[in-house]
C-alpha cells in the first residue's frame, strides 16, 4: 500500500481520498489542543460565542508537547487518548473540524459524526513523541497560554506520519485489523 501524502488544509476532497488503513503524512499546519481546550470550546459553542480558531478543514492533534530543547519547536509530542474528548467531538466536527490526529478508540457518536461531517480520524504512534517532535517545524500558542503544554498551539509539521482509522465511509481499521486475528 503506497503512502498518501497530504497538505493541509485538510479539504472533504482530500478526505474522500482516505480509507480506513491509509498510511499518510501530513504537511502544513495542524492545531493542537487536548482536554482542556476541547472543553473550552465546547462552552464556547454551547454559549453561542466565538471561538479563537476558525476550525473550517483544520487537523487538531490530541497532544501536549514537552517543553523544547534548544534548537527544537518542541519537546516530546506524542498523541494522548482520543477517547477523552469524544464529548466534545461531534459539536467540532459540525462546526469545521475535518480531521483529529490520536490514539485509541472512539464512541460510535464520534464515528457517526465523522461520517456525517465528512471527516477523518488519525492515529500517531503512541510512546514515540521524541520521534514525533522532529517532524514539527514551528509550534506557537494561538489560545488559553494559562493551560501550559495544554495551550492551544499551532503546529507546522513535515511529512508527520499516521493512519487513518476512521474514515467518512464508515471504515474502522481497528475492527478491520481484528478480524485477521479471530479464529473462525
Amino acid at each position: 500500500m503506497a503512502v498518501k501524502r497530504i497538505t493541509t488544509p485538510l479539504t472533504e476532497e482530500k478526505v474522500a481520498d482516505l480509507r480506513a488503513g491509509d498510511s499518510v503524512l501530513i504537511t502544513g499546519r495542524i492545531l493542537v489542543g487536548r482536554d482542556q481546550v476541547h472543553k473550552r470550546l465546547y462552552e464556547l459553542l454551547q454559549a453561542g460565542k466565538d471561538l479563537p480558531v476558525d476550525l473550517t478543514n483544520e487537523i487538531i492533534y490530541y497532544c501536549g508537547p514537552s517543553p523544547a530543547k534548544p534548537g527544537q519547536a518542541a519537546g516530546s509530542a506524542g498523541p494522548t487518548t482520543a477517547g477523552r474528548m469524544d464529548k466534545y467531538t461531534p459539536d467540532l466536527l459540525a462546526k469545521g473540524l475535518r480531521g483529529m490526529i490520536g490514539k485509541g478508540y472512539r464512541s460510535q457518536a464520534v464515528k457517526d459524526a465523522i461520517v456525517e461531517n465528512k471527516g477523518v480520524f488519525l492515529a500517531s504512534v503512541g510512546g514515540a513523541g521524541a520521534l514525533l517532535a522532529k517532524r514539527i517545524k514551528e509550534s506557537r500558542i494561538l489560545a488559553y497560554e494559562d493551560l501550559g503544554p495544554e495551550a492551544l498551539r499551532e503546529f507546522i509539521v513535515e511529512d508527520f506520519p499516521t493512519i487513518v482509522i476512521h474514515d467518512m465511509y464508515g471504515g474502522d481499521q481497528y475492527a478491520e485489523g481484528q478480524k485477521l486475528y479471530r479464529r473462525a
